[in-house]
């Protein structure tokens, strides 16, 4: 591994890089935040796919993009004197000082938990008037959902045992039927909502991250989808012309690929 002076002098080469691409290249000088905002969600989400696809050497290059956006957007700030780099850094500095009390001072935390529970405290004597403001509105639904439960698990309100969660979730599937009974559409929505919500919330006592969980499964299911419409050019058909026993029969074949490949899954 690189040493420390060797990284330092890795990301100094970074700032000059941006500093001659924003001065003299055409399409680095017309980018302003906002242009470079739907960009910086794309590289996130790429590098989102190469962790839970395990490929280190394709973490390295997203990590590295997302780098570049940072080192960016500073500079950007800088020529409107409103931060640099420097104060971008300092700022993450001074807030992980102050939010790790039991590490930068007297506090004593037990376990992993009161060190939440202590950051959650600790951002509304910031000035935060609700624990939940630090949930992003633009985050995809399931993400946002996990992140509420997390917050507010964060200052005690929570569940006190996993069997208390799942039966939670049983009721709001009670529900969700009574509705698809009468045939309310309205109501089967939110009902419907409610069994999410729930479900994220059981994964969190299971120790599971849904958003991951849920990617997994959509990459699962379309490495056996392929396969199931590669199968189907070998016997010249459409998938339309294939009954659903020789779409399951593949279907099968494809489950069990899997398993050979990867024994964690079903």
């Amino acid at each position: 591994m690189n040493s420390r002076q060797d990284q330092l002098k890795a990301l100094d080469r970074l700032l000059t890089i941006m500093d001659e691409l924003r001065e003299q290249c055409p399409w680095d000088k017309k980018q302003t935040l906002e242009s470079l905002r739907h960009l910086t969600i794309e590289e996130t989400y790429e590098l989102g796919d190469a962790i839970l696809d395990n490929d280190l050497e394709e973490v390295k290059k997203e990590l590295g993009d997302l780098l570049l956006h940072i080192v960016f957007y500073a500079r950007i700030g800088s020529e409107t004197n409103d931060f640099d780099i420097a104060d971008v850094a300092n700022e993450i500095c001074e807030k992980l000082i102050s939010r790790h009390p039991h590490i930068y001072g007297d506090v004593v935390v037990a376990n992993e938990e009161e060190v939440k529970q202590n950051w959650e405290e600790l951002k509304l004597k910031e000035g935060k008037k609700s624990v939940l403001e630090g949930v992003p509105k633009s985050l995809p639904a399931l993400v946002k959902a996990s992140r509420i439960q997390d917050k507010v698990a964060g200052v005690g309100f929570d569940w006190e045992e996993p069997q208390q969660v799942f039966e939670k979730l049983q009721e709001e599937l009670e529900e969700l039927q009574h509705e698809i009974n009468e045939d309310n559409k309205t109501k089967i929505e939110a009902e419907f909502g409610d069994v999410l919500f729930s479900m994220i919330n059981y994964a969190r006592f299971l120790k599971v991250d849904p958003e991951n969980a849920l990617e997994r499964t959509n990459k699962k299911f379309i490495k056996r989808f392929q396969y199931l419409e590669t199968k189907a050019k070998e016997i010249g058909k459409s998938l339309k012309e294939m009954t659903l026993s020789e779409m399951d029969k593949y279907w099968e074949e494809a489950k069990n690929f899997d398993k050979t490949q990867r024994p964690y899954q079903s």
